[in-house]
């Protein structure tokens, strides 16, 4: 397997394929071994020619880590106003097989188990709540959503991509797993993309119709934030629902295309919008960072840095794709809001344009 195709897998893939050979492992020490599938299932299977040493060595490379305290909060707790406006043009990634679509036109969402996805202890946060995604995302046009390169990675992926609002919790144990048709979206084409060995890592995909009922967020165009700076962030770590996690601020800001900050992230975060704590515009989106998970005998926690310590959480600036988002939004931002209203087959040929058709080569 090539380099270049080695940098197009996410955290949660290669760490799925690690527990699933963990779990082959275990069974047949058991003799047990028809009882986990040998092969890994779908695109996955492509990872089996890869050893398991390089394996875990490039899952630990594109995961997360909590940084001194770990403020992560459900939006149901969150009192800001702002913040929840932010929240709210957060998108989750969702496999399209997870969606069903039932007879009063709403969407199910298929979920898992966090707990044992992850082999997690019982002291873990959130080890109680579901998995319903792989990366995450945020709408920057009334049509378009920014979200990591990584995790959009052609043209032909859109086909097996929902972008899924509102995946979060509602109360202490109420978890949205119904969506109506307005929080449900395909991607009808990506209109940029760049993930190269300098760091930088993003995609923006035209979606396909505007987005009902929801502001695209606002975001640096120009100039670079300052070390120091207080963020947050907005995402799905893990897949889990949305969670808003403050209390980080810029560690290392010399390179040209990412910034480094202490933002509490895990795999699933990628593609999340990164914002400044006072103005809420967005600095970047979060792409790499620390391990997420180390072990504790028979089952896993999360790895805990001081807030100043390990490597740091890189997030692609806001300012390397700002300016392709404003070239390809021109004509939607000079609708109305009735263009939102479109029956469906005119807004798909509306998405399709040539204006929404730009290249879809890596960087």
């Amino acid at each position: 397997m090539s380099k270049a195709t080695l940098v197009e897998w996410t955290a949660d893939e290669l760490l799925g394929e690690l527990r699933r050979r963990e779990r082959v492992t275990a069974t047949k020490s058991v003799g047990g071994a028809r009882a986990v599938a040998p092969r890994a299932p779908g695109r996955l299977s492509e990872l089996e020619r890869l050893p398991t040493r390089d394996l875990a060595r490039l899952a630990k490379s594109r995961q997360r880590a909590i940084y001194g305290v770990d403020n992560r909060k459900d939006l149901y707790q969150v009192k800001s106003s702002a913040v929840r406006a932010a929240a709210n043009a957060v998108v989750a990634l969702v496999k399209t097989g997870d969606l069903k679509r039932r007879s009063d036109g709403t969407y199910a969402l298929t979920t898992e188990s966090y707990a044992e996805v992850y082999q997690l202890c019982g002291s873990e946060p959130f080890a109680s709540q579901p998995l319903g995604c792989f990366c995450s995302g945020f709408l920057v046009a009334p049509d378009v959503i920014a979200t990591a390169g990584h995790c959009v990675k052609s043209a032909r992926d859109l086909a097996g991509i929902r972008f899924v609002f509102g995946f979060r919790l509602t109360g202490a144990s109420k978890v949205r797993t119904a969506f109506p048709p307005d929080d449900v979206y395909a991607g009808a084409a990506v209109i940029g993309r760049q993930l190269g060995d300098d760091g930088t890592d993003w995609a923006l995909v035209r979606l396909d119709r505007a987005v009902v009922g929801r502001k695209p967020v606002r975001f640096r165009k120009e100039g670079r934030a300052r070390t120091g700076q207080a963020l947050y962030v907005i995402g799905h770590p893990c897949g889990l629902p949305q969670k808003y996690a403050p209390g980080a601020t810029i560690r290392h800001n010399s390179p040209k295309s990412y910034f480094v900050a202490n933002l509490d992230t895990y795999g699933g975060n990628s593609g999340s919008p990164v914002f400044d704590s006072k103005t809420h515009r967005v600095e970047g989106i979060l792409v790499r960072g620390e391990t997420d998970f180390v072990s504790n005998g028979n089952c896993y926690v999360s790895m805990v840095c001081p807030t100043t310590g390990c490597r740091g959480e890189d997030v692609t600036r806001a300012t390397v794709w700002a300016a392709k988002v404003s070239k390809t939004a021109k004509v939607v931002l000079g609708q109305s809001s009735a263009a939102s209203a479109r029956p469906p087959k005119r807004a798909r040929a509306q998405a399709k344009r040539p204006h929404g058709a730009a290249a879809t080569k890596r960087g």
